[in-house]
């Protein structure tokens, strides 16, 4: 599967933003999809993670109760709602995509999208 991201930009902090992530391929549906960051210096870590069916979502302590993860398998699309922005929560977001499941890892999922830039202004 290959994937694209969109929806980054620049918003103040309190902000909120939709990043969206459409998939090609008519096998979207089996899938657990996921979101990463990774600032600048840092390693890329896990923001959210959700099921083939959407009916089981996963997040990061460090975002939970802020930002939600959905899909629209009928669109091929997976998104992250990110409310409450935070200039912390500034970094390029990856939606990644695996038929293995949920983790944590990044080096788990094996498909992965070019990224889209968050920036949070304090």
């Amino acid at each position: 599967v290959q994937l694209q991201a969109y929806g980054g930009g620049l918003v103040q902090a309190g902000g909120s933003l939709r990043l969206s992530c459409a998939a090609s391929g008519r096998t979207f549906s089996s899938y657990a999809m996921a979101w990463f960051r990774q600032a600048p210096g840092k390693e890329r870590d896990f923001v959210a993670a959700v099921d083939w069916s959407g009916g089981r979502q996963f997040y990061a302590d460090s975002v939970k109760g802020r930002f939600t993860i959905s899909r629209d398998n009928a669109k091929n699309t997976v998104y992250l709602q990110m409310n409450s922005l935070e200039p912390e929560d500034s970094a390029v977001y990856y939606c990644a995509a695996d038929r293995a499941g949920t983790t944590r890892v990044d080096r788990d999922w094996g498909s992965w999208g070019q990224g889209t830039q968050v920036t949070v202004s304090s």
